[in-house]
């Protein structure tokens, strides 16, 4: 079982990769940081009782706080924590 803790550590590492990246490839990885982010939307809108609606796309600068926002959403409805941190660590792996 996973605490609190662990998902907010590996939510951090995920951040402090993505900021590492530079440009090029933040732009190349960013398809994997925005599925996550819109499918955690997606969750956090099904366990309210809401419609779906699409994360805008803002670009790579500021996918990392929209991923932060959206860890956030999805641990506030009381959504899988273990669920989340195996995928904020998948995440933190396929980042190059």
């Amino acid at each position: 079982m996973t605490t609190p803790d662990e998902v907010g550590v590996e939510l951090e590492r995920v951040v402090r990769r993505w900021q590492q990246l530079p440009l090029d490839r933040a732009l190349a990885a960013s398809g994997g940081l925005r599925a996550l982010v819109q499918e955690l939307a997606d969750e956090v809108s099904a366990a309210q009782g809401l419609e779906r609606a699409e994360v805008p796309d803002l670009g790579p600068a500021v996918l990392a706080d929209q991923l932060r926002v959206m860890v956030y959403d999805y641990r506030q409805v009381g959504l899988d924590e273990d669920a989340l941190a195996t995928r904020l660590t998948a995440l933190r792996r396929s980042l190059p």
